[in-house]
């Protein structure tokens, strides 16, 4: 396994997407750690599968998964968003290669710039903030 990261970050709000993407970048950034590896994918709920085919790449230490669902008004937010958060964390269980929910569930596009580039609520950043932590983790484990 490499010292890279994978950062997989659904595309349905570009701006967004962006946004997490370049502060997660900026976390690795601030570790020490080289550039992570970036993989698109349409929304959401196509996060969990990006995320195995990344872990069991045997390629990186960690996965990085971001995105945006914005409330809308029909059930499918509470659908994607609970698929999503499931898929990923099972992606983590089954591998055993960290995988971080760095995926904004929101009411609205205020929220989720809010969220998205900057502050304490930086999602993108924590993400890969916690990916970093399991990696530790499982490093002193080791």
């Amino acid at each position: 396994m490499s010292d890279r990261y994978a950062i997989v970050c659904a595309q349905f709000y570009p701006e967004l997407a962006e946004r997490l993407i370049a502060s997660a970048q900026a976390a690795f950034d601030q570790a020490g750690c080289e550039p992570a590896e970036c993989f698109e994918v349409p929304g959401a709920f196509e996060l969990p599968a990006a995320a195995k085919f990344c872990a069991q790449s045997g390629r990186f230490k960690g996965v990085v998964c971001l995105g945006a669902v914005i409330r809308g008004e029909t059930d499918h937010y509470d659908y994607v968003c609970a698929e999503a958060a499931r898929g990923i964390q099972s992606v983590s269980l089954e591998t055993g290669v960290p995988c971080s929910f760095g995926v904004l569930t929101v009411d609205t596009l205020d929220q989720a710039l809010e969220r998205s580039g900057g502050g304490v609520r930086d999602a993108g950043r924590n993400a890969a903030e916690a990916v970093l932590a399991l990696e530790r983790v499982r490093a002193e484990l080791s």
